[in-house]
């Protein structure tokens, strides 16, 4: 069994002159991150493997879950920074079979079209700092399909 937890990245500000690839979290994504991280804790376990979009709204939001997680590794990659569900879906594929659940942490369109695509949940749109698990009947990235969506939560579904 493969099991994937797909964060979509903190709200992040459109008030600095920055490139996308640098936008920071506003600090209500930051509360919210924390408020989702904390909520889902109990199901993360410490070998679970992180990777992150290495923009810096998608790795702050990494290095906000990893802390209260507990792990302290984070596996930063450019080609995560991705809007687009058919390459995201070719990175899940190569992720190394040795690690059996993974968290990502990346963009949107990209995270609400993968998990439309590989759960058995529709999800409309995945909030910002939205949080979905997914489940594989299989050993082997390269070989996921549809599967099964054991939990989606968003911010608002904490207020």
């Amino acid at each position: 069994m493969k099991r994937l937890i797909v964060v979509r990245h903190a709200k992040s500000s459109w008030g600095e002159p920055l490139r996308d690839f640098d936008r920071v979290l506003e600090p209500r994504g930051i509360k919210d991150a924390e408020l989702v991280a904390q909520a889902t804790k109990e199901l993360i376990q410490p070998q679970d493997q992180i990777i992150s979009s290495a923009a810096q709204r998608a790795s702050h939001t990494a290095q906000i879950f990893a802390r209260i997680y507990e792990i302290d590794t984070i596996d930063y990659r450019q080609e995560l920074y991705t809007f687009d569900a058919d390459e995201l879906e070719r990175i899940v594929k190569k992720i190394n079979n040795q690690h059996n659940r993974v968290i990502l942490f990346g963009h949107n369109e990209a995270i609400t079209n993968f998990v439309n695509k590989f759960g058995d949940v529709f999800i409309p749109n995945v909030a910002t700092s939205g949080f979905t698990m997914l489940e594989f009947s299989t050993d082997d990235w390269q070989q996921i399909s549809r599967g099964k969506t054991l939990k989606v939560l968003a911010p608002k579904d904490l207020r």
